[in-house]
């Protein structure tokens, strides 16, 4: 049954709402999907923050006319669907590539943009073994936290190793007489042995 022109305007308009303001998109094609099939990548694509939709060429074409996605809709052959999200693009890559691992027959990846530039099928298999923003953010804290917990590490150090020290110089009597300085002679004393070791 063929569609008719105001359907098609429809179409063009609803999928160009949609590719607005979208700057990441996997392109890719199929073979035969099962239903099942079809509805586990999109919810694989929808659980990386995505939208997934099977698409003719010349209206996605039409669709993206004025966005970051046009170049890569323009002049599409064969069967296309698109996966596209305005979060994070190395989720959306990761979602498709396990897809593509399991459905590797049936599913290919054309190519896709990232960050509002064109990149090949080869580039997409990249970026899905890039770790997630939550992964690099939180390496990134570890890495700036590495440093004060270990200054934090030393400094209760010097602090637990006087402790240590005075209370060996009680337990081994050292504090005799009433003078101010005999602690401190006691404490030097009981240290003398560990800096003779060290």
């Amino acid at each position: 049954m063929a569609v008719t022109k105001a359907k098609k305007a429809e179409q063009i308009e609803k999928l160009s709402a949609d590719l607005k303001g979208v700057n990441n998109m996997v392109v890719a094609t199929f073979g035969k999907l099962t239903v099942n099939q079809d509805f586990e990548l999109r919810k694989a694509v929808r659980s990386a923050g995505g939208k997934y939709s099977v698409v003719k060429n010349k209206l996605a074409g039409r669709a993206s006319q004025g966005t970051a996605l046009e170049e890569a809709l323009k002049g599409l052959k064969g069967v296309t669907s698109i996966a596209y999200t305005t979060g994070d693009p190395v989720a959306l890559a990761k979602a498709i590539g396990k897809y593509v691992i399991d459905n590797g027959e049936q599913f290919s990846v054309k190519g896709g943009v990232v960050e509002g530039k064109m990149v090949s099928a080869k580039e997409v298999a990249a970026l899905a073994t890039m770790p997630s923003k939550e992964e690099l953010y939180s390496k990134l804290l570890f890495l700036i936290n590495a440093p004060a917990q270990r200054l934090v590490t030393v400094m209760n150090a010097v602090g637990r190793d006087v402790a240590v020290v005075i209370n060996q110089a009680v337990e081994q009597k050292k504090f005799k007489g009433d003078g101010a300085e005999a602690p401190v002679a006691a404490v030097a004393e009981a240290s003398a042995p560990e800096a003779a070791q060290a």
